[in-house]
């Protein structure tokens, strides 16, 4: 069976490295299934690809002479789409249905896959089993989820593949696994492990010395202080903790019934009301014993007030896949930001050939993509994940001619999602609100306002005030001042702009006078600062009323990001980011925008929507870092081991902003103990946001990034709980947690 794979070519001589990492599909009965990769319409190779016994790993070899195979596990992929639903699929549409295409969407920021099969049965059967293999990863409770990853450095290790492991595979396996470990006492365990005195280590065996190896003497500790007999935890004892400890207030006795029941293994102990430590253990490792407050996680805000009220989830350039200057523009862009909760998109709109209009970013070298094709993945994705309003921030350029296109593809494919008019039909006197615009997509663009049916083209990239001129992007700059004057704009393209008119920003007291609700302006990031540097306070009056937006520097050629708390901290609704790049910015912004149902709308502090005097509410907040778990390699050399260390950063107001460090662990990726203590005094808690980061530590060169997780401060739940790490790109890295100790306390 051939399953054609499709890579864009632009993008290939980029990312051929990385081509290994992305090549998976199901094949059926264990059989190897036979595949064409293709780059391009005339480039086509042939893969062969096989699901291995464990029904998790995809084996795959290319049929050039010589080369090794490889494998991809299932962890990685996040979804399947059928169809032609990417733009690769969508430009050889014409060469195969799309009953035979699908795509495999990959986690965090690599590149899909899109794969054409033989048959629409087949590509049926290929789709049904990857979503069920995702399905059930989904599903698996905490305890399968560790034993899946014990299975899998078991067959890591197992170099000679006979289900067994001799003593020299358990070294190679505990530095693989960040474990530099006495020779002496490694091999004490194995043997211990080593029931059969076979000399090897067989499935069960292997289990064993892995609980031997990772026992929790830190929970421990806290578990016996709590049992009354040191074996278990009666239903009273668990109340004890439940309310000392994690500080719960709400029918505890009931809480404690429900997580005996939910995580107690033992059905001895379920009789007896109670909870052996290994249930113990279980339940601060689940959801519920995490740091994030599964309250917090549905919508759980008031989603009836005016949009200005909110902070809402943005995206910078989003058609950019890579930098600035010559980066590779898709549509993916859009769906993978619509996909993450993104709640506001921007379009940069030129005029292209055969009056189809284009979006690339303009003056530069990056490749340029269809307005419509952008528009289809709008609304294909806008409310796949959120049923709030999207907002099109449209960066116009186009002639009166293709505008008027825009307008059509607008009205055309988006039909009765696009708004048109008012909800009631009258003259608005108030931003609605997110409850109010469900399922509706808004245009953020100009608006004609006089009989000429002409605007002053404040576009926003002729702000140069930057400290700093890089010479590779000056003539994008000038080039954009050049053109700087007046320019028609199409009346079809202006009748869909209702509650989001893009505006010249004169002054704050010139907006106080004259501002319009529904008008919206936008600074670049160093504007911003100016701004809040010279009238902060003129600065959150304006949002309480007005939508903004900030976006990065026109000198972020990298696609590199600010820290967008700063713009937060002064109202600003629509702070986008380069969604595309990794780093602070966005852990930020995905810990902000992780609560609320991921909706992409997050209610602000109440004090930055009526502007009445708040009273300051200092808090003091105390981390205790007690031990991390399984953290991940960052150096690929097998003896290269991690020296951890954890730093608890602060975001907030200025006065808020603050970092601390644990002290490093030498040679211990794999369970280090530090039970450091860290103490911050927080006086507006309501903007604060709390990063934790991994790092490795080396006292030569700059640490490596380990992991990290970052979330609201008002999200956090107290007493003992664990972090479950996310990588560089923002997905989970089971089982790499920290465990820790919050206790948060009013200052009086």
């Amino acid at each position: 069976v051939a399953i054609y794979i499709y890579r864009h070519s632009r993008s290939l001589s980029m990312e051929s490295a990385m081509f290994n990492h992305h090549v998976s599909t199901v094949a059926q009965n264990g059989q190897t299934k036979q595949r064409l990769k293709i780059k391009s319409r005339t480039w086509k190779k042939q893969r062969y690809f096989k699901l291995q016994d464990d029904c998790m790993t995809i084996w795959y070899k290319s049929k050039k002479a010589g080369k090794p195979h490889s494998t991809f596990s299932v962890t990685d992929v996040e979804a399947i789409r059928e169809g032609h639903q990417s733009e690769v699929l969508l430009s050889i549409a014409d060469e195969f249905p799309a009953d035979r295409c699908f795509t495999l969407v990959f986690r965090g920021r690599r590149a899909n896959l899109d794969l054409v099969a033989e048959s629409a049965d087949e590509a049926q059967s290929w789709i049904r089993g990857m979503r069920k293999l995702i399905e059930n990863l989904e599903n698996m409770g905490e305890r399968e989820k560790l034993d899946q990853w014990i299975g899998d450095w078991f067959r890591k290790a197992d170099k000679n593949n006979d289900g067994r492991m001799n003593f020299k595979e358990v070294q190679d396996l505990l530095k693989m696994m960040n474990v530099d470990m006495n020779e002496h006492h490694a091999l004490r365990l194995f043997t211990m492990a080593d029931k059969s005195q076979s000399g090897t280590l067989e499935d069960d065996e292997f289990v064993l010395f892995y609980k031997m190896l990772t026992q929790r003497d830190d929970v421990l500790r806290v578990f016996q202080e709590y049992s009354v007999d040191g074996q278990k935890l009666s239903q009273s004892d668990l109340e004890d903790f439940l309310r000392e400890e994690q500080l719960e207030g709400d029918d505890i006795q009931q809480h404690a019934k429900e997580l005996i029941e939910r995580y107690e293994p033992s059905d001895a102990a379920k009789l007896l009301n109670a909870m052996t430590f290994d249930g113990f253990l279980m339940y601060l490792g689940s959801a519920e014993g995490s740091i994030f407050n599964p309250q917090r996680r549905g919508i759980f805000q008031d989603m009836s007030q005016p949009l200005c009220h909110y902070f809402i989830s943005s995206s910078h350039n989003t058609y950019l896949m890579e930098d600035q200057l010559r980066g590779h523009s898709s549509v993916e862009g859009y769906i993978r930001a619509l996909c993450r909760g993104c709640r506001c998109v921007e379009v940069d709109c030129w005029d292209g050939a055969n009056g189809e209009p284009i979006v690339y970013h303009g003056h530069t070298f990056t490749s340029k993509i269809l307005f419509k094709d952008v528009v289809n993945a709008v609304g294909n994705y806008a409310f796949k994940v959120s049923e709030y309003p999207v907002i099109l921030s449209i960066e116009n350029h186009c002639s009166v001619e293709q505008q008027r296109v825009m307008a059509q593809h607008l009205n055309h494919i988006l039909g009765d999602k696009l708004l048109k008019s008012t909800l009631d039909g009258k003259a608005p006197i108030g931003l609605p609100s997110p409850e109010d615009l469900k399922g509706k997509i808004l245009l953020k663009a100009k608006k004609i306002d006089s009989l000429t049916g002409e605007f002053s083209d404040e576009d926003e990239v002729t702000e140069i005030d930057e400290d700093n001129l890089h010479l590779s992007y000056l003539f994008y700059l000038l080039s954009s001042c050049f053109q700087r004057s007046k320019q028609r704009l199409s009346k079809e393209l202006s009748d869909c702009v209702v509650y989001c008119k893009s505006v010249h920003f004169s002054s704050f007291k010139h907006s106080r006078i004259h501002s319009k609700f529904y008008e919206v302006a936008s600074f670049t990031e160093s504007k911003a600062r100016k701004h809040l540097r010279e009238a902060g306070a003129e600065f959150v009056h304006h949002n309480s009323r007005q939508l903004t937006r900030v976006y990065p520097s026109g000198f972020r050629t990298d696609s590199s990001n600010f820290n967008p708390q700063e713009m937060w901290n002064a109202g600003c609704q629509i702070v986008a980011l380069n969604y595309q790049t990794a780093g602070e910015g966005m852990d930020l912004n995905d810990g902000l925008f992780s609560q609320n149902g991921n909706c992409g709308y997050v209610l602000k502090p109440s004090f930055m929507k009526e502007l009445f005097h708040f009273s300051v509410e200092d808090t003091l907040s105390v981390f205790k870092v007690i031990s991390g778990q399984q953290l991940p390699k960052v150096n690929i050399k097998e003896d290269s081991i991690v020296d951890p260390l954890v730093r608890v950063e602060i975001h907030g107001v200025p006065m808020d902003q603050a970092k601390q460090e644990t002290r490093y662990i030498e040679n211990n990726g794999f369970n280090p103990v530090w039970y450091d203590t860290l103490r911050f005094t927080i006086h507006t808690p309501e903007l604060a946001m709390v990063r934790f980061v991994v790092e490795d530590y080396d006292k030569t060169s700059k640490n490596d990034f380990v992991g990290q997780y970052t979330l609201s401060l008002s999200c956090m739940q107290q007493g003992y709980r664990h972090i479950h790490l996310l990588s560089k790109d923002g997905t989970s890295i089971p089982p790499s947690s920290l465990f820790v100790h919050i206790r948060i306390t009013d200052l009086e």
